[in-house]
Parts: C-alpha cells; sequence; structure tokens
C-alpha cells in the first residue's frame, strides 16, 4: 500500500504568463508557493476476489474489468501511460476541488508519485512535474498552464520561469524571519464557488492577442515582488499593494476571470483595511487571499463573516510518499 501527501498550491503573481502559447513567445514567471493542505493518494494492488479489476474512489466510485472503461480521464490515461492495472485507489483532500488552488494537478503527481512507488521505482521531482504536465495538458487535453504541476511536486516558496526551453525552479531567497511575517499577513477565505479552471481558461482565451499587453506587466510584476521579498529593509507591506495591483491585471485578461460576487467580496475586503489581494487559480470562484496588516485582521475577517476562514502555513516539501507498505503482487495470466 501506497499514500502520497501532495500540497496545493498559491499563486501570487504571474499566472498566466505560464500558458505555453505565451511563454514560448515572450517568456513566463510565476511567484507561489505551497501551503500545508494536501491531498492524499492512496494505492494498492487489488486482491483477486472481486468480478472487477480496477477500483477508485474520489467524488463517485467506479468499479472497472478494463483500463479503458475508467471515466476518470486523468487516472485512466496515467494508468495506461504507466501501465498499471488492478488497482485500488481513494483520494482524499483536506480542501475542496476547483477552488483556485492546483487541486487537480496536486492529486495528477501524487498520483504519479505512487504509481512509481507501487513499482517500486523513484521520480525525482522534475519527472513527476513533467510527466503531470503532459499527462494533463496532452493526454487528458484539459487547457491550463504549467505552474501548478511544478508547484506540487517542487513544493516550497519559488519562482518558477518559463521560456522557449521549458522551465526553471528558482527558491526565493527570503529570511525565515519576514517569510513567517508574510505568512501571517495573509488571510484566506472561500468563496463557496467551484469551477472547473480548463473551462475558465477557454472563456478566457477568448480574444487573447488582446490580453498581451497585460500579461507582460503580471509578468514584470514578479520581478518586483522577488525583490521586495528578498531586501529585508524594503517595507513588505508594498506585497499586498502590488497584490491590488496583479488582481486588476488579471481582471482584465478575461470576461471569467471574476463575477459581481466576487467583485463585491473583494471590495467589502479593501474597505475593512486590507492592503490587497485576489483571487486563487484561474478565476470564476475557490479561495480569495488578502494581504492585511495584524491590526486590521480581525475587521477583515469580520466583513467576511458569511465565508469560511482557512488558516495555513507555508510548506517545503512538495509531494511525498508518507506510507510505504511493500507487498508481493502476482499478475494474473
Amino acid at each position: 500500500m501506497i499514500i502520497t501527501e501532495t500540497p496545493f498550491r498559491m499563486s501570487f503573481f504571474g499566472g498566466g504568463t505560464d500558458m505555453e502559447d505565451f511563454f514560448r513567445e515572450y517568456g513566463g514567471a510565476v511567484l507561489s508557493t505551497t501551503f500545508d493542505k494536501y491531498c492524499y493518494v492512496n494505492v494498492r494492488h487489488l486482491p483477486r476476489f472481486f468480478d472487477y479489476s480496477t477500483e477508485l474512489s474520489y467524488s463517485k466510485t467506479e468499479r472497472v474489468t478494463d483500463v479503458e472503461q475508467i471515466q476518470h480521464p486523468a487516472i485512466r490515461n496515467a494508468m495506461k501511460m504507466l501501465d498499471m492495472h488492478e488497482l485500488r485507489l481513494t483520494y482524499e483532500a483536506d480542501l475542496p476541488a476547483r477552488s483556485g488552488l492546483g487541486t487537480s494537478s496536486s492529486f495528477a503527481v501524487g498520483m504519479l508519485n505512487a504509481f512509481y512507488a507501487l513499482k517500486g521505482k523513484y521520480a525525482d521531482k522534475k519527472k513527476l512535474a513533467d510527466e503531470a504536465i503532459y499527462l494533463e495538458r496532452e493526454l487528458c487535453q484539459e487547457a491550463g498552464g504549467w505552474q501548478d504541476q511544478i508547484a506540487a511536486a517542487y513544493g516550497g516558496l519559488n519562482r518558477i520561469n518559463f521560456n522557449a526551453d521549458g522551465y526553471e525552479v528558482c527558491p526565493v531567497i527570503i529570511s525565515p524571519e519576514r517569510k513567517k511575517r508574510l505568512n501571517n499577513n495573509l488571510l484566506m477565505f472561500f468563496t463557496g464557488f467551484t469551477r472547473f479552471s480548463s473551462d475558465v481558461q477557454k472563456q478566457n482565451a477568448i480574444g487573447k492577442a488582446d490580453k498581451v499587453m497585460q500579461l507582460k506587466e503580471m509578468l514584470s510584476l514578479v520581478d518586483d515582488a522577488e525583490r521586495l521579498l528578498a531586501d529585508r529593509d524594503s517595507d513588505l507591506d508594498e506585497f499586498g499593494r502590488l497584490l491590488d495591483h496583479t488582481w486588476k491585471l488579471k481582471r482584465q485578461t478575461g470576461s471569467a476571470v471574476s463575477t459581481s460576487n466576487i467583485d463585491n467580496l473583494y471590495e467589502k475586503g479593501m474597505k475593512a483595511g486590507a492592503l490587497g489581494g485576489k483571487l486563487l487559480g484561474a478565476g470564476g470562484g475557490g479561495f480569495l487571499v488578502f494581504y492585511v496588516q495584524p491590526e486590521k485582521q480581525e475587521s477583515v475577517k469580520l466583513a467576511m463573516e458569511d465565508l469560511m476562514y482557512i488558516p495555513f502555513e507555508f510548506e517545503d516539501s512538495g509531494t511525498r510518499v508518507i506510507h510505504y507498505t511493500p507487498e508481493i503482487y502476482i499478475p494474473k495470466e
């Protein structure tokens, strides 16, 4: 039996520039972190006492006799890609899917990690990220960028650069005290709205030539934010103001990024004392994060009292195997 634990990610700057059709031409960069909310993938070989060969449990239960019968596209394609058979797979998570935290990519990375472990093979972080990108973007044909898979595989507070040759992961150099203060100044709330990121991406692709200017400016903010974090003499509160700036730019990149309800919630948070914030993920719903000075945090929480507040801590591990039980497995003839 294998259990993997894979973190969710919080993207601060550069979202959208990790889309392949953009960064192949203009370059791209994302500043993001993973935090201590996870998805768990449990995989084992299925005993032969059943009239089905594979059992899957996620938001629904599937029992099939052939991999091709699997309805979940990521599981079906991953099993075919790695030649996996006769499995029982279960998925659990600390936070809901389709909520702007890269949950589908965290699942893909954690599942691939579990499959390799079940085979008795080691897959490093780059291999897991690369194969999760291939799985979601090529095999499953889901619209989206590359940042989520990379963040889930590597973990930590990173700048991820994208170019015509691929990507590189650069940990952000920041003192532990400053990193802790940044963490403590961020408040996250669940809007209650969920959506498929790929659907939002497809809607936002309409008129994409018109949003290149906004994406280029959003890309430049990654440099500003990284310098701000690295310079311990700079005012960390400027990070919040930059979040407000990038959110306003993000809203111009597609009609599906925000809604009137989300705009109203954001405005309430700002009026209550937040210096800035953004909706996490492609848009349309999920989680709102605000940068709030300590003395204003109770006021912002009161303004968001109809939403669920989610405390969190940054984490650095990325995906990992947290339980491994070797087993003797003899495939069916």
